[in-house]
């Protein structure tokens, strides 16, 4: 088993301290006891609050949202069709589940109205860059004549940010300990009634003519 070293038990600490209790309600010491170290030892890793905020920011980086479509070329993701719509859903729902992105994605909620280097990630690479790849790939369905010719920008919008939403009603109900049974549902119905709308019918399509 790989030993956890002193900096990683003071990120992993202060991410959870982050997320409960807010950056600047979380002080040197309480990131310190809870590592179980000094507060003076804690600076032999980092100069303070803002860079380990600053480390945890980057490892958002890392994040399965991030590299949702794993620099594949738009082309190949169209041929998936609604597989690739599905996995995205997918992605975005087990996200939610997942202890360390959960903390990650409620420190990112927290801060991101007060940390402009925290707004400028969320915009360039959780939404903006992620919404141009997907436009991409439904362009290209839209020429292999798969989904109804339409404005691809404002489809990848109309199916992207309904799953931010439904990410954020599953970490609200988890906060309260309510069941998020009825909330998780919500991500494959997205994709079956997205897909439905804009998918074209080809048997349809030979009967009319």
């Amino acid at each position: 088993m790989k030993k956890i070293s002193t900096k990683e038990k003071i990120l992993s600490e202060s991410l959870k301290l982050f997320a409960k209790e807010g950056f600047a309600d979380t002080s040197v010491r309480d990131i310190a006891k809870a590592v179980g170290i000094q507060a003076g030892a804690l600076y032999n890793h980092f100069k303070g609050k803002d860079q380990i905020l600053e480390s945890l920011v980057a490892s958002l980086m890392e994040s399965a949202i991030v590299t949702i479509f794993e620099d594949k070329d738009p082309q190949e993701l169209s041929k998936r069709g609604k597989s690739l719509l599905s996995n995205i859903a997918t992605t975005f729902k087990l996200l939610s589940f997942d202890s360390k992105n959960e903390a990650l994605f409620k420190l990112l909620m927290q801060e991101i109205y007060k940390n402009s280097a925290i707004r400028d990630l969320y915009l360039e690479y959780f939404y903006q860059q992620n919404i141009k790849k997907l436009s991409s790939a439904l362009f290209m369905m839209m020429q292999e004549e798969k989904i109804i010719s339409s404005d691809p920008l404002m489809l990848a919008n109309e199916f992207l940010s309904p799953l931010f939403f439904y990410q954020s009603q599953v970490a609200l109900l988890k906060i309260d300990g309510r069941s998020t049974s009825s909330a998780v549902t919500l991500f494959e119905k997205h994709v079956d009634f997205f897909w439905g709308s804009i998918r074209i019918d080809k048997h349809q399509q030979e009967t009319l003519f």
